[in-house]
This record gives structure tokens, sequence and C-alpha cells, in this order.
């Protein structure tokens, strides 16, 4: 089964300084059909404006993943944590017990546009953490690169949840495969461009809920960014 969720179905919130989209119930957003996906609670999608951001604030029990599409993301957080990340980088901070951070657009020129994940952990309480890693060199190449997983993949960021997280990258007439075992479901957020799923075309800002499907086509009808989530 393929469900898209389109791009302007999304809660929607300007403040000025923050124009975020919203996959899920969030904040003031509250669409009870839309509450999250298995384990994924949050995808915002995120544009703030130059010299502006989020002051520190507090998290718990969430696993919390940041992509950045376009502009830099300087990150600070209670454990030490912190640096500025960009495109071909990946960042997960562990809320755990308990952790307060500010997000802030270093640029005073340019916006930074942004995806922020938020997944249920797998366990709460957990000792807080921070990691980032890049994977610019494989992002160069066409097809899925694996970016964050409760695996021990070396060049992925540790996620305390069973749920791998690819970067999807395919060139207008492209496709690839990807298969899902038996139980598992998948998310695709389409970035950039379109592609379909299965033949189902999702669209920039599109979500692709995907339950019941165990092999998976996905082919760029322009090219196209997105990111695939393997849930249980």
């Amino acid at each position: 089964m393929i469900k898209i969720r389109k791009s302007d179905e999304r809660g929607h919130a300007n403040h000025g300084w923050l124009d975020s989209y919203h996959s899920f119930s969030f904040a003031s957003y509250h669409d009870p059909e839309h509450m999250h996906f298995r384990d994924l609670r949050v995808i915002n999608e995120d544009r703030i404006a130059p010299s502006s951001g989020f002051p520190t604030h507090p998290h718990r029990d969430m696993e919390i993943v940041t992509y950045i599409v376009e502009g830099a993301l300087e990150h600070r957080d209670s454990t030490g944590g912190g640096s500025v990340l960009r495109p071909g980088e990946i960042q997960r901070m562990s809320a755990g017990r308990g952790i307060e951070h500010s997000e802030f657009n270093p640029s005073s020129e340019h916006p930074v546009h942004l995806l922020q994940i938020w997944l249920e952990t797998a366990q709460a309480g957990i000792e807080p953490g921070y990691e980032q890693k890049s994977y610019t060199e494989f992002e160069k190449q066409s097809g899925l690169t694996l970016v964050a997983s409760n695996s021990a993949d070396e060049n992925a960021v540790h996620i305390n949840q069973d749920v791998n997280i690819y970067s999807g990258k395919l060139a207008a007439g492209e496709n690839t495969d990807f298969s899902l075992s038996d139980g598992r479901h998948g998310w695709i957020q389409v970035i950039s461009g379109s592609v379909t799923v299965n033949g189902s075309l999702a669209r920039a800002g599109d979500g692709v809920a995907i339950s019941e499907e165990s092999n998976l086509n996905l082919a760029a009808e322009s090219a196209s960014q997105f990111l695939l989530f393997d849930l249980k």
C-alpha cells in the first residue's frame, strides 16, 4: 500500500524568521490523521532567515536528526556538542533524559533550508548524545546512501531506534530498487524534483507512506533528491 502525503496538505507556519511545513502534527498544528508514521514523529521542512534561529530550548526522549538542503546551521547543546552543519553532512542528537540546544543560521545574507526529523527513541531516559558525520563523497554518486542507522555502519550516525535513513539522489530518467524486509515499512520524503514509487508520483515536499510492499522501484521523472526511511 502506497499513500501520498501531498506537500500542500501539510501544516504550515510562517513566523517571518522561520517558514516551516509540518508533515505530522507539531506545535499548534494538529491533525489526528497525521500524528506520526510508525516511529517517525516529526518531519519539518524549515527555512530559517539570515542571522536568525532557535534560542536554547529543551528536549527529552527523542532522536533528532537534522539534514541540510542548502545553507548552513550552527548547533550548540548542553552535552558540549556543536559545530556548523552543511549539505553533505548529517547530525543526530539523542535528547535522552534531557538536553538543551540552540540552532542558528550563521549567515548574514543567505537563508538555510533544512529538514528536522524526530524519531521516538527505543528506550526512555538514555544518556544524551550528539554525533555528526559527512557523507559528501558518497552523495556524489546516484542512488541511495545510508546516513543514519541503528546498525554499526561506520559511515552513518547511530540512531537509538530500529530505523535506517537513506539519502537518495537520482538524475532524470534514472531509477533504483529497494527491498523492505517482512513487516517493515517505508517513508519517502521528496526534497526536490519528482520521483515515482512503484508508479505513484511524488513531487517536492510530498511524503510517501509505504506498507505491505516488499520491493520498491524509485524512478526519477526529473533530477530528484529525497530521504528514504526503513522503519519497523
